[in-house]
């Protein structure tokens, strides 16, 4: 299990090493390395999704590792409360940044080897604190930079840990 600690409470994550092996795994060394303390959700999107885990405070873009294989073919589907990865256009393009599916986001599953069906790979799901992630959607958001729906006020993960 991984606790995020946030401004707005706890969120313990259960991933999935059976059907995701190298998401997961690269989610836990990035918590184990203490990447996620400090980061912010810097979109939040309400009856869509919060993300979170590539920018600190202030939207400072923070540094990851190497992009890793994308795994959304693994028959898991983007449903309510679960965490996939986010990525860019390119579907083999996930590093850090990860998202919560605040509703069933089928639209986002796996369809086919293209670059308009890899969809995102689902790799773990929220089994305590799914009501501090819809809290998250109650804060206003806006445009920072070149990002929109971002909080106005900041919500931060505190720490991240995997638990004994």
């Amino acid at each position: 299990m991984i606790i995020f600690k946030t401004t707005l409470g706890d969120v313990k994550i259960a991933l999935d090493f059976d059907n995701a092996p190298i998401t997961a795994k690269n989610f836990q060394q990035y918590v184990e390395d203490g990447f996620y303390n400090g980061t912010i959700f810097h979109r939040v999107i309400k009856g869509f999704m919060v993300q979170g885990g590539g920018f600190s405070s202030g939207l400072e873009e923070k540094d990851t590792r190497e992009t890793i294989q994308n795994e959304a073919n693994n028959g898991l589907s983007n449903k309510r409360g679960t965490l996939a990865m986010a990525r860019t256009q390119d579907p083999h393009s996930a590093s850090a940044q990860f998202f919560v599916n605040l509703v069933d986001n089928n639209f986002l599953d796996f369809k086919n080897e293209s670059v308009q069906g890899w969809g995102y790979c689902v790799f773990g799901e929220v089994v305590e604190g799914m009501d501090i992630v819809d809290k998250m959607t109650l804060v206003d958001t806006g445009r920072m930079g070149f990002h929109d729906d971002v909080p106005k006020e900041e919500i931060v993960v505190e720490s991240a840990f995997v638990e004994a």
